[in-house]
C-alpha cells in the first residue's frame, strides 16, 4: 500500500531571494509570515530586508547595497 505524501510543514517564515544593483545576489533571506499577506503583498518583506541589510552593513562598516529585485525562493 503506498503511503499517503506529507504537507510541507508551515513555517513562520518566508524565505526570498535578493538582487541587488551591484548583481549581487542573497539567497532565502528569512522574514516573518506575520508581515505578509495583506494589501501590500511582498512590500514589507522588502522593508523588513533593507533593515537587516542596514544593520549588517552598519556593523560591517560599510554603506549598504540598494535592492534592485526581491522574488520569492523556490521551495
Amino acid at each position: 500500500m503506498a503511503r499517503k505524501k506529507s504537507k510541507p510543514i508551515e513555517s513562520g517564515y518566508a524565505l526570498f531571494d535578493i538582487l541587488y544593483e551591484d548583481g549581487s545576489r542573497s539567497s532565502n533571506r528569512r522574514v516573518p509570515r506575520s508581515l505578509l499577506g495583506g494589501l501590500d503583498g511582498d512590500e514589507p518583506a522588502r522593508i523588513a530586508i533593507e533593515e537587516q541589510d542596514n544593520a549588517i552593513a552598519e556593523k560591517a562598516g560599510r554603506p549598504r547595497i540598494p535592492i534592485k529585485k526581491i522574488m520569492r525562493s523556490p521551495v
